[in-house]
């Protein structure tokens, strides 16, 4: 299991440049002129993990096979989307669709590319666009109470716990509260998510520097990572300039050259992976043996049997138990079998919760 983020933001931020580098394809057509992206184009790149080498080292796997994140590149948003305004409607449909947003903010000057706005103001935009997801849940929401209000005159009981999740709701909106700021309790949860509010997803705000400010940021990253932490959400500095040059390296020591050139440890992929598990509260687990060593993706407090359904939906059906190895005791005794005979394979049931870095292997029976 991956996770799928939407890349969304105002035109001309560098949203198409960013999935461009970051799939290392040129699907998506950077041009400088909105709405250069009318489908959403999907990208899928390896997650880097340098467990899996370790692992897949220790069993001499004949090959090693990372978890998947995906990339969707949405159209770029403008005032008035919630009412149709430019490719609106298609770009609220297109982020229904994604587990959470990555919002791209302009933090560079650059008199040759135009802002719709017509100056370099990341709060505004961040704003612009958290607005009218919120007018496009605002307006989902009060569709919906006409017929759950009938429902509950008619004596529905369920009609109406939906009706008064759906008035706080609404009530936080109606005063500029994003949905993923309401407080739900643990048994409204699913009743929630069914609701299908755009400003309920979690952000991401990827603040797209110049070059020279790649290493440190500056002053309008700044704000928006003060911004972030008002909102508990995350950010993220990156030059998707620096990005697009270094997927077009091929040689990994080419590329750990130029990043280091440039004042960088790592590419801003790998600071996007890292905030984005931190985001969505996400987990890796492996599976390993000679022919692969493999890595998966669940979220944080997953059950074994939910690990299992990960792999395959009959796993999770027919789950009986998981033979299961911590990361650190499996590299430290070599193993599986120096595990096994310090006594650090455990059988795990139903109930186990999955630790990061778990090497596992599900017994079954369906």
């Amino acid at each position: 299991m991956g996770f799928n983020c939407g890349i969304v933001g105002l035109p001309n931020v560098g949203k198409s440049t960013l999935f461009n580098a970051l799939t290392a394809t040129a699907s998506a057509e950077a041009a400088n002129f909105p709405f250069c992206t009318i489908e959403p184009n999907t990208g899928r790149v390896a997650v880097p993990d340098e467990r899996l080498e370790t692992i897949s080292g220790i069993t001499k796997s004949a090959r090693v096979v990372p978890t998947q994140l995906e990339f969707v590149d949405i159209a770029g948003l403008v005032r008035g989307a919630s009412k149709g305004e430019g490719l609106g409607n298609q770009f609220l449909a297109n982020i229904r669709e994604v587990d959470a947003i990555i919002h791209v903010l302009r933090c560079f000057e650059d008199d040759n590319v135009t802002h719709v706005e017509g100056g370099i103001d990341p709060i505004r935009d961040a704003e612009t666009v958290e607005t009218e997801l919120m007018l496009a849940d605002l307006e989902s929401l009060e569709k919906r109470t006409i017929q759950l209000e009938k429902k509950t005159r008619g004596g529905d009981k369920d009609a109406k716990l939906q009706l008064a999740l759906i008035e706080r709701a609404l009530e936080a909106l109606r005063e500029g509260i994003p949905a993923r700021k309401i407080e739900v309790a643990k048994d409204e949860t699913r009743a929630f998510r069914m609701l299908q509010l755009l400003s309920a997803k979690p952000v991401l705000y990827v603040c797209n520097v110049d070059e020279e400010s790649a290493a440190d940021g500056n002053n309008y990253s700044a704000l928006v990572a003060g911004m972030a932490t008002e909102q508990g959400a995350e950010s993220v500095v990156i030059s998707a300039q620096i990005e697009e040059e270094v997927s077009a390296l091929e040689d990994e020591a080419e590329k750990a050259e130029y990043l280091d050139s440039m004042g960088l440890h790592e590419t801003g992929l790998a600071r996007v992976i890292r905030a984005g598990y931190h985001l969505l509260d996400l987990i890796t687990f492996f599976t390993s043996g000679p022919k692969e060593t493999r890595a998966w993706t669940v979220y944080r407090n997953a059950k074994a049997p939910q690990a299992a359904g990960a792999i395959h939906t009959d796993f999770e059906r027919g789950f009986i138990k998981a033979e299961t190895i911590a990361y650190k005791d499996f590299t430290e005794l070599n193993g599986e079998q120096g595990a096994k005979d310090a006594g650090k394979m455990r059988q795990e049931g139903k109930e186990y919760v999955v630790a990061d870095g778990d090497i596992m292997l599900f017994k079954f029976n369906v």
